[in-house]
C-alpha cells in the first residue's frame, strides 16, 4: 500500500446530474474528472443499463455538464465545439446550442441552437421547451440586429465590459461575478421555429422550475426586485396552453425551497423564517390546484431538507427532491449523515435509506432507487437500493482503497459546559505507532449550519498520511439536530468557541500520543471565522490556516453577495443599530491579542467572503508582529477547495501543509 499524495485528489472521478430514462430501463449521470496539464475539469455522459448492470461512456466532447432526456433512447445536451460559435458569444451573442445523442450508438448532431444563454432546458413536447435563461436589463439585444447596428452594439458591448453600473443589492454573486440587473428568466421556446417568447418580467429572478405530469402546467418560484432583493420568494403556476402566469403565494414572506405536483395538489416546502431566521428548517404544504387552499402536513418536523454533510470530494450538481407515484421523495441531513426519504400527500414520511454516510444525488423511478453516495469511507460512486439494502454498482475510485494507506475514523462523543451530548472524531496517522508523540490538526467546518460526517476528506487524510492528527466536531450552530441546536445568532465565538475548545480538551486528554504543544488550527468560511475567532482568543494553537475568512461585520454588511442580510440574521443587527455588537463578534477587534502565526487563503473572486476580510486579519496581524502570509488566488472564488482548478487546489493544500509542517515539526 502507497501513502496518499497531496495531488492524488487528481486522479478521481466525480459524479453528477443522475436521471432515470423515461421507461426506466438507463439512468444516466455525468462522469467529471481533472486534466492536470490544462488545468480544468473534463466532464463526460454515461448510461448505466439496468437489465445488464453495466455502464458505460456516451458522450466524448468534454465539455457535457448536464442534460435531459429526449425520450427513451435519446440524450440532449448543451455544449459549444464551434471556435466561431465562441468568437461570436465573446462579442455579446447570446445563444446555446443543443446536442442530440443516441444511447445506443451513432455520434451526437446538432439538434437546435437557442438564442439565449441557458441555464435550465425541460421538455414540454418535441418541438417546445420551457427554458430559463440569463437576461441582461442593461445590455443591447445583439442577436436581433444586423449590418452597422449590430457592429456598433457590439462595440459598445465590448466597451462596456471596462465598466460595472451598479445600482441595486446583491450587485454581484459568488460563482457569477456582477450581477447587477441581471435575472434568471423565464421562457417558452419553439425550435422548429426558433423562437422565443418571454413569461417572467425582465425584474424577475426566477430560482426554480417544475412540470406536471401532462407538462401543461408549471410551478415556480420566483423573486422580483428593482434595487433590493429580498429574503423571500413567490410561489407562481404558470398555464402553458392559456399562456397565464398566477401568483399562487400563500404566506409574505415566505421562503419557498420546492415545488412539484402529487396526486391532485401541489406539493412544496418553505418557511417563514419567523422563529428561527433565514436559516430556519422548512415544512412541506399541500395546496388545492382548484381552491389554492394550502394545508402543512409536517407540524414536527424538524430536520434540513438538504445534504449538508461536508467533503472536498465532489464536483457537479445532483436533484435532492423527485416525485414519483404516491411519493415526494427528499435528502435529509440527521446528526452527522445525510437520508432519503419519502413522504406522502397527508404529511406521512418513512426513511428509505438507513446507512449512514452522504446522498449526493439520486433518481427514482416507480420505486427504484439509484444514489450517488460517499459511503463506507469511499469516494463517490453509484449505488441501487434494493429490499432496503445498497448495493455499489460501479468502481471508478475503488483504487485508492486498493492502493492507498487510509486513516479510519475513531468516533468520540463528550459533553459540553451545558451538558449537552456532542460527537467528534480523530484520524490517526496511518503508520501510527503509540509509543510516538504526534502533532495535531483541529478541522472546522463551514456553514455553520453544516456538518462532518464519516465521508471520504482529502485534506484529512492526506495529512493523517503526513504524520498529523487530525480531529474535528459538529458544535452548536452545525445541521443535523434540529433548529435550535443550529441556532447560534448573535453567539457567534461564544458556545461554538466553547464547544470547540471542551473538544480540544476532549481529545487531548484521551489521546495522549498527541503532543498539546503543537497543534494547529483550520477552517473555512464560517471555519475561517473561527480560526480568525481563536487565534484572538488563546494561544494553544502552535499554528492556523484560516481560509476564505470572515474577520469584520461591519464590512462584510456592505460587500458581500449576502452581506445585507446575512450579518443582521446572523448578528441580530446591522452597523447602523448595534455596530457595537457586530464589533463584538469580529474577530479583527481581539488581533492585538493573537500570537498565532497565521496563513490566510483567499481567492480574488470570493464574493461570498470577500478578499478584504482576510486582508484586514492579515494587516491586523502582521501590524502586531505576528508572522502571517497571505495566498491570494486570481480566478476563483469561495469554492476554491471544492472546485477550484487543479492546480490551484494542489497549491492551496501545499500552502497549508507547508505553514503546519514549518511550525508543527
Amino acid at each position: 500500500m502507497e501513502k496518499l499524495q497531496l495531488d492524488d485528489f487528481t486522479k478521481y472521478k466525480f459524479l453528477s446530474s443522475l436521471k432515470y430514462s423515461p421507461n426506466g430501463e438507463y439512468a444516466a449521470f455525468v462522469l467529471h474528472r481533472m486534466d492536470l496539464e490544462e488545468n480544468k475539469y473534463l466532464s463526460n455522459i454515461w448510461i448505466y443499463n439496468i437489465n445488464t448492470d453495466k455502464y458505460f461512456q456516451l458522450t466524448s466532447l468534454d465539455e457535457e455538464k448536464s442534460f435531459i432526456w429526449l425520450d427513451e433512447s435519446n440524450i440532449l445536451f448543451p455544449a459549444m465545439r464551434n471556435s466561431k460559435d465562441k468568437e461570436k458569444l465573446e462579442s455579446g451573442e447570446e445563444f446555446t446550442i443543443y446536442y442530440k445523442i443516441n444511447i445506443h450508438g451513432g455520434e451526437a448532431i446538432e439538434a437546435f441552437k437557442v438564442p439565449l444563454t441557458v441555464t435550465e432546458l425541460k421538455k414540454i413536447d418535441n418541438k417546445n421547451f420551457l427554458v430559463t435563461a440569463l437576461y441582461d436589463h442593461y445590455k443591447p439585444d445583439i442577436n436581433n440586429l444586423e449590418g452597422s447596428e449590430k457592429e456598433e452594439a457590439i462595440k459598445k458591448f465590448k466597451e462596456e465590459k471596462d465598466y460595472e453600473v451598479l445600482d441595486e443589492i446583491p450587485f454581484w454573486s459568488n460563482g457569477q461575478g456582477f450581477t447587477n440587473k441581471k435575472r434568471n428568466r423565464l421562457y417558452l421556446y419553439n425550435k422548429d421555429e426558433n423562437k422565443i417568447k418571454p413569461i417572467t418580467d425582465e425584474f424577475t429572478d426566477v430560482e426554480f422550475i417544475n412540470l406536471n405530469k401532462n407538462r401543461t402546467i408549471a410551478i415556480i418560484i420566483a423573486n422580483s426586485f428593482k434595487d433590493k432583493a429580498p429574503i423571500k420568494s413567490n410561489l407562481y403556476l404558470y398555464d402553458i396552453n392559456k399562456n397565464n402566469l398566477e401568483n399562487i403565494t400563500h404566506e409574505d414572506p415566505f421562503a419557498y425551497v420546492y415545488g412539484d405536483f402529487l396526486n391532485d395538489k401541489i406539493i412544496f416546502a418553505g418557511n417563514n423564517m419567523k422563529t428561527y431566521g433565514i436559516n430556519e428548517n422548512s415544512h412541506f404544504y399541500t395546496m388545492d390546484l382548484n381552491n389554492k387552499r394550502t394545508e402543512k402536513i409536517t407540524d414536527d418536523f424538524d430536520h434540513s431538507i438538504w445534504n449538508s454533510v461536508g467533503s472536498d470530494c465532489r464536483y457537479g450538481g445532483s436533484q435532492s427532491f423527485k416525485v414519483d407515484g404516491d411519493y415526494l421523495y427528499f435528502v435529509t441531513t440527521e446528526i452527522n449523515s445525510s437520508y432519503i426519504n419519502r413522504i406522502d400527500k397527508n404529511g406521512h414520511i418513512e426513511k428509505i435509506t438507513t446507512k449512514g454516510g452522504s446522498i449526493d444525488g439520486f433518481d427514482i423511478h416507480n420505486g427504484n432507487v439509484l444514489f450517488i453516495g460517499l459511503k463506507n469511507m469511499k469516494l463517490q460512486e453509484l449505488y441501487t437500493l434494493e429490499n432496503g439494502k445498497e448495493k455499489q454498482i460501479t468502481s471508478f475510485n475503488e483504487w485508492i482503497i486498493k492502493t492507498k494507506r487510509l486513516s479510519t475514523l475513531e468516533r468520540i462523543t463528550f459533553e459540553n459546559e451545558d451538558g449537552i451530548t456532542l460527537e467528534g472524531w480523530i484520524m490517526k496517522p496511518v503508520d501510527f505507532d503509540p509509543d510516538k508523540k504526534y502533532p495535531g490538526i483541529l478541522d472546522i467546518h463551514g456553514g455553520p449550519k453544516t456538518v462532518y460526517g464519516e465521508v471520504f476528506y482529502h485534506e484529512m487524510q492526506y495529512w493523517a498520511n503526513e504524520g498529523y492528527v487530525v480531529f474535528f466536531t459538529n458544535p452548536r450552530g452545525s445541521d443535523g439536530r434540529g433548529n435550535e441546536f443550529a441556532d447560534i445568532r448573535g453567539k457567534y465565538g461564544t458556545i461554538d468557541y466553547d464547544d470547540l475548545m471542551k473538544f480540544t480538551d476532549i481529545v487531548l486528554e484521551k489521546y495522549p500520543f498527541i503532543d498539546s504543544n503543537k497543534i494547529g488550527v483550520t477552517g473555512g468560511s464560517y471555519g475561517g471565522f473561527m480560526t480568525n475567532w481563536i487565534i484572538g482568543h488563546t494561544d494553544r494553537f502552535k499554528a492556523a490556516a484560516s481560509q476564505r475568512s470572515i474577520s469584520n461585520w461591519i464590512s462584510k454588511f456592505g460587500t458581500t453577495d449576502i452581506g445585507y442580510f446575512f450579518v443582521d440574521n446572523e448578528q441580530v443587527g446591522t452597523p447602523w443599530n448595534n455596530v457595537e455588537k457586530l464589533w463584538f463578534h469580529s474577530p479583527v477587534k481581539y488581533a492585538d491579542k493573537a500570537k498565532t502565526p497565521t496563513l490566510f487563503i483567499h481567492s480574488e473572486e470570493d464574493y461570498r467572503c470577500w478578499l478584504p476580510e482576510g486582508l484586514q486579519m492579515f494587516t491586523a496581524l502582521k501590524y502586531h508582529g505576528v508572522d502571517a502570509r497571505l495566498c491570494m488566488f486570481r480566478g476563483e472564488n469561495h469554492e476554491l477547495s471544492r472546485s477550484g482548478k487543479p492546480k490551484h487546489r494542489i497549491r492551496r493544500l501545499k500552502e497549508m501543509t507547508d505553514w503546519f509542517d514549518k511550525y508543527l515539526k
